[in-house]
């Protein structure tokens, strides 16, 4: 019984230390990114991610725990403003804060989730004319440490969070959509305060 306790542990030992191997070689660079077309004015739709107040109405993950307490500080739509978060096991807990900003074209956003794990990423949404309606992406790219590995070992990252990611620009298109049917353009707006009489 020894004997096959040994070559059992032994063999036990070669599959956990393949396994590390393999986790440890694994590429820790990933990036995620989906893209859609709506129809509505570039300007409005880049209104729609570059403030975080506007989440709460197409954010895949706003409506997971009702209970959520967000905090929102900096100046909202600027560089530095931040927006936070803590609620249940769905949403975890973490916080973003925008990083850069190209207007009209570009918002990035540092990422960090604090709860159920740590970990930062890079996020943001890019946006370009597309004849009348707007083409917009949202991206997440980042490096795995050895937990990130394994966890991908077993977990398509691109299917997991590119899931998330369609969800969240299909609800954003009905947004921008509604939104553009409703909202004057700013350059309208002023043509007919301008025409009223005084």
């Amino acid at each position: 019984m020894k004997k096959v306790a040994i070559r059992v542990g032994a063999g036990l030992a070669v599959v956990i230390a393949v396994l590390l191997i393999v986790i440890a070689t694994r590429p820790s660079a990933y990036r995620v990114e989906r893209h859609t077309t709506i129809a509505a004015p570039l300007d409005l739709v880049f209104t729609k991610v570059k403030d975080f107040r506007t989440w709460e109405a197409w954010s895949p993950w706003a409506k997971l725990d009702p209970n959520m307490k967000t905090t929102f500080t900096g100046n909202q739509g600027e560089v530095g403003a931040g927006y936070a978060w803590e609620g249940n096991d769905e949403v975890g807990a973490g916080r973003m804060t925008i990083a850069a900003i190209k207007p009209n074209e570009r918002v990035d956003i540092k990422l960090e989730f604090l709860k159920p794990f740590e970990s930062k990423t890079e996020n943001g949404f890019a946006v370009e004319a597309a004849g009348k309606e707007t083409k917009i992406t949202w991206f997440m790219s980042g490096e795995n440490d050895f937990v990130g590995k394994a966890f991908c070992l077993f977990m398509d990252m691109d299917a997991m969070i590119g899931k998330d990611f369609e969800n969240g620009l299909a609800n954003l298109k009905k947004v921008a959509e509604e939104a553009a049917k409703t909202e004057a353009p700013p350059a309208a707006a002023e043509t007919v305060n301008a025409a009223a009489p005084k």
